[in-house]
């Protein structure tokens, strides 16, 4: 049985004091929440939040990472530097990666590959506009992100990886998918992996991201191909966050 994710991506949120307040929250509420749970904090708070994190169950996860080892590439962060600092998932391809700093496919498959090489989970993110929704090419665009990467990797390293579905329309808009819109989309991911590979298709973890709120999260989460969630907004707030938490039980 696939065990379920809450991811927590704080994006370019957080200050010492307020990142202390929300993980200790988040700590003190978590009680018999089942789910495994991560937090991807700014790169800045890396050490702080591994610290409170420690001898806690909650794990740490990054938003991003470089495709290169070492090197002059001022300003990237490589999978040993997450390593280091106790990093167990990073995100990779993210929509807003993709739109505003020009991540391609094949730069997502590299990101994923150096991520693999290191012993760190990638968590890849996949998804549409609202405009390719309405052309009929949902399937099309996420099929293409997945084999980007699957084609580049293979399927073991692939099988090391997360997925995660997060319809771009859907991102910090306060659209959701319905559950059934959901539900397709990772039906169709499912069995696409599946033709690769019947242990991938069946074992890979599908997350849904997208406007998840402690309303819409059982019912999300309750569908047959959904392993829990990528959590933006709602992750900042402990009440919520705890609460998508629960509905991953």
């Amino acid at each position: 049985m696939r065990r379920k994710i809450v991811a927590g991506n704080w994006k370019m949120h957080g200050s010492i004091a307020a990142n202390r307040q929300l993980l200790l929250d988040v700590l003190a509420g978590l009680g018999d929440v089942s789910c495994d749970v991560v937090v991807c904090p700014p790169f800045p708070y890396l050490a702080q939040v591994a610290e409170l994190l420690q001898s806690s169950r909650v794990m740490l996860g990054a938003q991003h990472v470089s495709e290169f080892a070492v090197g002059a590439y001022t300003g990237e962060v490589s999978a040993a530097m997450l390593a280091e600092f106790g990093c167990r998932y990073v995100l990779v391809g993210h929509s807003e990666r993709r739109s505003l700093y020009g991540d391609d496919d094949a730069r997502v498959a590299a990101k994923f590959r150096a991520l693999v090489d290191s012993a760190l989970i990638p968590v890849l993110c996949v998804g549409e506009t609202l405009v390719q929704r309405e052309r009929g090419e949902t399937e099309a665009v996420v099929s293409r992100q997945l084999e980007a990467v699957l084609d580049q990797v293979g399927v073991d390293a692939f099988a090391s990886g997360v997925v995660a579905y997060e319809p771009v329309w859907a991102i910090g808009t306060g659209l959701t998918a319905t559950p059934e819109q959901a539900q397709r989309v990772h039906a169709a991911m499912r069995a696409l992996l599946a033709e690769r590979d019947a242990g991938l298709g069946a074992g890979m973890r599908i997350l849904y991201g997208g406007s998840v709120k402690a309303q819409n999260a059982a019912e999300l989460f309750g569908q047959p191909d959904i392993d829990g969630g990528l959590i933006g907004g709602a992750s900042l707030q402990s009440t919520d966050f705890l609460a998508i938490c629960r509905a991953a039980n």
